[in-house]
């Protein structure tokens, strides 16, 4: 699985960012890690440099094998907590999507032995 980190030009982007990004994808995801070819991560800060409550963004894109993106987002007030709350939908939106293709699959197989 590739993750691939984007950040605007409000965002102080360093290797250490990147890895701790790394990280806490592959921690977060880890039971995914055969069945997604990439992960894009796209950081912003949506004020610039102006402050202001919730204006961190993570967007994260995730591409199942053989199947159309999904992506989130989440915004909070700081970097770390809107990789986390990201990172976290990810894992909801691909324990959902698994979910669905298993029971499609449950649903085709008892089709086809009656």
């Amino acid at each position: 699985m590739q993750i691939q980190v984007n950040s605007s030009n409000h965002i102080d982007s360093s290797s250490r960012l990147n890895e701790w990004v790394r990280s806490t994808l592959e921690s977060t995801l880890q039971r995914y890690e055969d069945d997604l070819t990439r992960i894009e991560v796209h950081l912003r800060d949506e004020n610039g440099d102006k402050p202001g409550p919730h204006d961190k963004r993570c967007q994260m894109e995730a591409r199942p094998k053989g199947h159309q993106p999904i992506s989130v987002s989440h915004t909070a007030t700081s970097l770390d907590h809107a990789i986390d709350g990201a990172a976290s939908k990810l894992n909801n939106a691909l324990e959902h999507f698994y979910g669905k293709l298993r029971s499609k699959r449950s649903v085709v197989q008892q089709t086809e032995e009656e």
